[in-house]
C-alpha cells in the first residue's frame, strides 16, 4: 500500500513538472540569472511554484504562498514597453489541482469552462473580491506592467497571483518612482537585467482575515553589461506612506534573512556582486 501511494506521488510531480504550477522553476529558468533562482530562505509554509503562462507562454516566475494568499517573490526580465491597461484580473487554475488549464484565467473564464465554483476558486488563492472596498490600500504588482515589453506580457502581471495589498500612497508614489525612474537609469549599460520582486509578510490581513497585507516590499536586480561584467541594485520599503531605502544586494539579503527568519537568503547566482 505504501508503495503505491509513493508512486502515485511519484507521478503527480512529474506530471506538475511539465505544467504552470511546477514542482521547481526548472521549467522556466530564463527569468532568473543563470537559471539560480533564489535559495529556500525565502520558502513560505505553503508554497506553490508558479511559471507564470498566459497565452501559451511563460513570462516569468512566481513563488507564490497559499496560506497567506500573497506571492512571496515574482522573478522577471526587466523590459520595459508600453500597452493598454488590461481590464481584467485573473488567477491561476493550476491551484486548484493538476486537472485544471495551465493558463491563466479570469475567474468568470474558468468557473465557466471548468464548471467549478467561485468557493474552490477562493479555496487555493485570493480572488478579485478580496481585493474589494479596501481602505488606503491597492493592488500593489511585484512584477510591473511597466516593465513588460508587449500586450501580452502586459497582461500576463494581472494576475491575483503576482499582487499584494500595498500601501496606496506608497504604491502611487515612491515605489512607482523606483519602477519607473530609478529602474530606468540603473539599468543603463545593461544587456539583460534579471529581476526579483518581493513581499515580506505582515500582521494584518483583508478580506476577514484571507489576505496578508506584507509589511515590506524589496526589489533587487542583476544585470549584465556590455563588457560582460555584471552590476546589482537593491531597495525595501515599509508598506506605508514610506520613502524607498536604497540598499547593495548583500545588505537587502541580510535584511531579508533577518525579517523572514527561515535561513539565510540569497537572492541571485553568486556571480552577482554583493
Amino acid at each position: 500500500m505504501l508503495l503505491l501511494l509513493l508512486l502515485q506521488v511519484w507521478a503527480s510531480c512529474l506530471w506538475l513538472g511539465h505544467s504552470e504550477v511546477v514542482t521547481s522553476f526548472q521549467t522556466c529558468p530564463q527569468f532568473f540569472f543563470r537559471g539560480t533562482p533564489p535559495i529556500n530562505g525565502l520558502q513560505p509554509n505553503c508554497p506553490a511554484w508558479i511559471c507564470q503562462r498566459y497565452n501559451n507562454q511563460y513570462h516569468y516566475a512566481t513563488l507564490y504562498d497559499r496560506c497567506l494568499r500573497i506571492p512571496v517573490y515574482s522573478a522577471y526580465l526587466y523590459q520595459p514597453g508600453q500597452g493598454p491597461r488590461p481590464k481584467h484580473w485573473m488567477v491561476e487554475p493550476q491551484l486548484m489541482g493538476p486537472n485544471y488549464s495551465n493558463n491563466m484565467q479570469t475567474e468568470t473564464t474558468l468557473r465557466n469552462q471548468s464548471k467549478v465554483t467561485l468557493q474552490q476558486i477562493m479555496n487555493s488563492q485570493a480572488v478579485s473580491q478580496d481585493y474589494t472596498n479596501l481602505t488606503g490600500l491597492n493592488r500593489g504588482h511585484l512584477n510591473p506592467r511597466c516593465h513588460q515589453p508587449n500586450n501580452n506580457s502586459i497582461t500576463a502581471t494581472f494576475t491575483l497571483t503576482n499582487i499584494v495589498p500595498q500601501n496606496q500612497n506608497l504604491n502611487g508614489g515612491a515605489w512607482s518612482q523606483y519602477e519607473v525612474q530609478t529602474m530606468a537609469n540603473m539599468s543603463q549599460g545593461c544587456t539583460t537585467t534579471y529581476v526579483v520582486v518581493g513581499a515580506v509578510p505582515g500582521n494584518n490581513y483583508i478580506a476577514n482575515g484571507r489576505v496578508n497585507i506584507p509589511g515590506y516590499i524589496w526589489s533587487s536586480a542583476c544585470c549584465i553589461l556590455r563588457n560582460n561584467q555584471r552590476k546589482t541594485w537593491a531597495v525595501i520599503a515599509v508598506n506605508g506612506n514610506n520613502p524607498v531605502q536604497v540598499l547593495t544586494l548583500g545588505q537587502l539579503e541580510n535584511r531579508l534573512t533577518n525579517l523572514y527568519r527561515r535561513g539565510q537568503v540569497s537572492l541571485f547566482h553568486t556571480d552577482c556582486p554583493r
